[in-house]
């Protein structure tokens, strides 16, 4: 495989199970971070291409928080989450007790907080990637930002460039605490060509 255009309904299908593992698995991380009951529904995964993203996530000018890190060991590549700016409240004034007024301006402390939740959710996929596969991988440190979607976007774009302009993108709905609004975060799961081959080839399917 060469590009994520060569992934079949098959491919798709074991995509969505490790979804389904890793999504357990953060709900149940998140509620012991936060002290509070953490419900995740199915995610949705699909295949789009990055202008399907942009719109899925509001459009290019939507404000939201980004968690980049990077995948090392027998899986290479990058995993991205996007959390919209209800979600990111939500963490940040329950991990800092502090009531932030505008996401788009986070100091050091929320910064933190941000990135721990970040680190709780991608070891959640990987593991779920781990315990199917048996492969060792590792993620480093989230890098944090606030921007519009657009530019978030552009990071994995140019870099994935030679993979065409498709990512696989999983939707995580929260549900809702009382007095609260639905929240939701999205992950880009951007392995490499070779290492998405040896993920499938791990689970017996070929391209």
């Amino acid at each position: 495989m060469s590009s994520y255009d060569e992934l079949n309904d098959i491919h798709i299908d074991v995509l969505k199970e490790i979804g389904n593992i890793g999504s357990g698995n953060a709900a149940s991380a998140l509620s012991t971070m936060l002290d509070r009951k953490v419900d995740i529904s199915v995610p949705v995964v699909r295949v789009l291409d990055y202008t399907q993203v942009t719109e899925e996530l509001g459009g290019p000018e939507e404000l939201m928080a980004g968690l980049l890190l990077s995948l090392k060991g027998d899986v290479t590549g990058m995993i991205m989450f996007l959390l919209h700016k209800d979600f990111a409240h939500m963490v940040i004034n329950t991990l800092t007790g502090m009531e932030l007024e505008n996401v788009g301006v986070l100091d050091e402390f929320s910064s933190s907080a941000i990135s721990e939740v970040g680190n709780i959710m991608a070891a959640s996929y990987v593991n779920a990637i781990a315990s199917l596969t048996g492969l060792v991988i590792d993620i480093t440190p989230p890098d944090v930002c606030v921007d519009m979607v657009g530019a978030i976007l552009s990071v994995p774009a140019i870099y994935f460039a030679n993979m065409g302009d498709k990512i696989i993108f999983i939707q995580d709905e929260f549900d809702k605490q009382e007095g609260e609004s639905k929240s939701s975060s999205h992950i880009l799961m951007l392995p490499e060509a070779d290492s998405l081959n040896t993920i499938m080839t791990k689970l017996g399917l070929e391209f």
